[in-house]
């Protein structure tokens, strides 16, 4: 997948499928989004499937600050290029980028840079300056610019639209059940495995430990039932979010997975950890005997889980 980040003077060569939107989550929605144009470019030789989004989000572009999201900018790079996307283009937010009107930005970049022929969006996309486009305007256009438009309704769960607010909120109240539902995936956090203070290599339970970037949005801090991608496969595992408040004093917020029969040495490595089920809350123990007895009650737990 050719990846254009960050610039606005881009030219692609070809003509393009292009779907728009932040795509945060890559949920159901988002999904059947990207497999439109998937299909829609692998119908026809002449066109490269292109997905079109925004690096930061409007949203933190006018908040001031970067907000957290359900996917990093990594993790999307990643569905996009395991989902078949040719092109992804992060298009840079900023106040200047912010002010292109509707008409402009599909003049501009949907024609002349980016050659669409065909361009899936969902029926609340807005765009432009002060959101003034939206789905009638891409449709309006596409007559007068001769591309076909594609605008696919909100997917439902349980009689209501799968959004990325919805996701959210059932992350936050740690319901990783309907997370997973809405998503179509389990939730997954993704990073490098690094060294930490090897409290449990010390008391026989050693983990994973990724460092979690500042703008990846997580579950409530506590145990989560598991799954863990290595190199060599899938493996079941218990997983803790948080800051460690037994044995650290910092706020680092730490992805600590222990993986059942699992033995080889995998630092450096990148893994994906898939939060299946969440179990309890964080807490601090009073000493690392007590936080010692938890974690083998965890553990226990997840092997009954996972049929170990």
């Amino acid at each position: 997948m050719k990846i254009v980040s960050g610039i606005t003077e881009f030219q692609l060569d070809s003509r393009s499928a292009v779907a728009i939107g932040k795509f945060d989550g890559v949920h159901l929605g988002h999904r059947m989004l990207l497999d439109r144009i998937v299909r829609t470019a692998a119908a026809d030789p002449g066109l490269k499937s292109v997905v079109f989004t925004f690096n930061p989000s409007p949203e933190s572009l006018f908040a001031g600050q970067a907000l957290k999201e359900l996917t990093t900018v990594s993790e999307k790079r990643l569905i996009f290029d395991r989902m078949g996307v040719d092109v992804l283009i992060e298009f840079p937010m900023n106040h200047e980028t912010a002010a292109i009107s509707a008409g402009d930005f599909v003049e501009e970049y949907l024609v002349r840079r980016m050659h669409a022929a065909h361009v899936a969006a969902g029926s609340d996309v807005t765009f432009g300056y002060k959101g003034e486009g939206n789905a009638d305007t891409l449709i309006s256009l596409g007559v007068k610019h001769e591309y076909s438009c594609d605008i696919i309704d909100k997917v439902t769960y349980r009689g209501e639209p799968i959004s990325s607010t919805r996701i959210r909120n059932a992350l936050e109240a740690g319901e990783m059940e309907t997370v997973t539902a809405l998503l179509g995936f389990p939730y997954r956090v993704t990073g490098v495995v690094s060294h930490g203070r090897h409290l449990g290599h010390s008391i026989g339970m050693p983990t994973a430990n990724v460092i979690l970037p500042p703008d990846k949005m997580t579950g409530p801090n506590g145990v989560y039932l598991s799954r863990v991608y290595t190199v060599d496969g899938i493996h079941p595992a218990i997983t803790n979010i948080g800051v460690k408040p037994t044995v650290m004093e910092d706020e680092l917020l730490c992805c600590e997975s222990f993986l059942y029969n699992f033995d080889r040495d995998i630092y450096g490595e990148y893994i994906e950890v898939e939060l299946l089920k969440f179990v309890r809350p964080e807490c601090r123990f009073d000493s690392i005997e007590a936080l010692k007895t938890q974690m083998q009650y965890d553990i226990e737990g997840g092997r009954t889980f996972h049929h170990l």
